[in-house]
């Protein structure tokens, strides 16, 4: 078809401007789903704070007790009970021993114990709630009653009879953890399954061809990813304040090794006359847990894909 321009008026028509012919062009290249997580990660300040504080705390846990001049088990009743000083820099305890050294080692089993049991916690919970959801029905309800069996027998019993067999120690406390503290990861990825699964993106995924393996592994589990990563930074904290709570009732690291739940329940004895003994362990584990906690929270805000823009 032929346009007559005798009858076209001119002027209904502007010529386009620099900035109007730049409107479709590409204002920032194309990032991938982790890259854009991790540029909304470093927006939120606390979380990057308490990363940081993750990291040098965990390095200090491996390296300190490696090149200190202390150590966490010779004892010196010379400067035993020795408030914090140039020489000892959060004093000794009643042994004589360097207060900080023992800290540093104790956030090695602490720490250690948090990392493996949430590790272990998230690949079994994960797995165990995605298939349970995914599959549903039949399989849904036999999957979830074994869960609430063994969710129904207290941990403590689980850590005793594993003291009885294995004796005290790391061992023992890790078994215990990852028998028990994958349930609530379960219960919660098989809550996001059974509801993401419902939306159109799988029935898509289904259409094109994909196996349930796929569409479990590629699809469902990455758009938990928040629910997951918050869970698990919960656990970890979690892990650690129950390793500290069982080394304070003394079914945890026996002596002279330290974690940070021995070194509360010794300084308890004298916490009236020497209470930096009993401040910097508690402080310590306070201060974790909220790193972990504040991470979290980052974390689900970074990865949540509802919230890409």
């Amino acid at each position: 078809m032929e346009i007559r321009e005798d009858i076209i008026d001119k002027n209904l028509f502007e010529k386009a401007s620099n900035e109007e012919k730049k409107i479709d062009d590409i204002v920032r290249p194309s990032v991938t789903y982790w890259q854009d997580a991790w540029r909304r990660l470093k927006s939120n300040k606390l979380a990057i704070a308490s990363l940081i504080f993750i990291i040098l705390i965990t390095l200090g846990a491996i390296f300190i007790p490696m090149f200190s001049k202390y150590n966490y088990y010779s004892n010196d009743f010379s400067v035993a009970n020795q408030s914090p000083s140039g020489s000892h820099w959060l004093g000794t305890d009643q042994f004589g021993r360097d207060l900080f050294v023992r800290i540093m080692y104790g956030a090695r089993y602490s720490l250690a114990i948090g990392y493996i049991a949430s590790f272990l916690n998230l690949v079994i919970g994960v797995l165990y709630g995605g298939i349970s959801g995914y599959l549903g029905g039949t399989v849904d309800n036999i999957m979830m009653r074994i869960v609430d069996i063994i969710y129904s027998i207290p941990m403590m019993i689980y850590v005793i009879l594993l003291m009885v067999v294995l004796g005290p120690g790391m061992k023992s406390i890790i078994i215990a953890l990852a028998i028990s503290y994958w349930l609530s990861m379960a219960r919660i990825v098989r809550g996001e399954i059974l509801q993401l699964k419902q939306q159109e993106f799988v029935l898509a995924a289904r259409v094109l061809g994909a196996d349930g393996k796929r569409i479990l592994l590629r699809h469902l589990i990455p758009n938990s990813m928040g629910p997951i990563i918050v869970t698990l930074t919960l656990l970890i904290p979690s892990a650690i304040f129950t390793e500290s709570f069982l080394s304070f009732v003394g079914l945890g690291i026996p002596a002279p090794k330290a974690s940070w739940g021995t070194l509360t329940s010794d300084a308890l004895q004298g916490y009236q006359i020497y209470p930096y003994q009993l401040l910097f362990p508690a402080l310590a584990i306070c201060l974790t847990m909220l790193a972990f906690n504040l991470l979290g929270d980052g974390l689900r805000d970074a990865l949540d894909p509802k919230l890409r823009k």
